[in-house]
């Protein structure tokens, strides 16, 4: 089913990854998975590490790994703004499992209360979402 398309921009510190329309947008915020359709009610929404899929048509979905960010909703365009975001099938399993393994490291090292403790718990997050990504592709 043809749903309206709107238009959706991907950006991380780097730059622009996504600049397009699609139908639709499936992520997973700080309190649950959401679908975007186009004039969705407006909204700003944290974003958790997981799969960001656009939906350009019912057969046509772009995949992304997706870090810690934020999704602004706004009439009929959506920007999501995230610190990395990764084409799902360019994931390397053996580099996500190096990266997860020296965030625990990290972890282990940092004092209770500190930034260093609360960045290397991002860092084990994402990567735990990503390898899981990495690992269904």
């Amino acid at each position: 089913m043809a749903r309206t398309p709107f238009k959706v921009e991907v950006l991380t510190p780097e730059g622009e990854v996504f600049n397009d329309e699609v139908e639709m947008v499936s992520t997973r915020t700080s309190v649950g998975s959401i679908g975007i359709l186009a004039n969705h009610q407006p909204l700003l929404a944290m974003l958790n590490p997981t799969e960001l899929r656009l939906y350009k048509s019912d057969s046509e979905v772009i995949r992304f790994a997706q870090g810690e960010g934020f999704l602004q909703m706004t009439g009929d365009r959506a920007l999501v703004l995230v610190d990395e975001v990764f084409s799902v099938d360019k994931l390397n399993a053996s580099d996500l499992q190096e990266r997860l393994k020296r965030a625990e490291d990290e972890l282990a090292s940092a004092e209770e209360g500190t930034e260093e403790r609360r960045a290397a718990e991002r860092d084990k997050r994402r990567y735990e979402a990503f390898l899981k990504l990495a690992d269904n592709a």
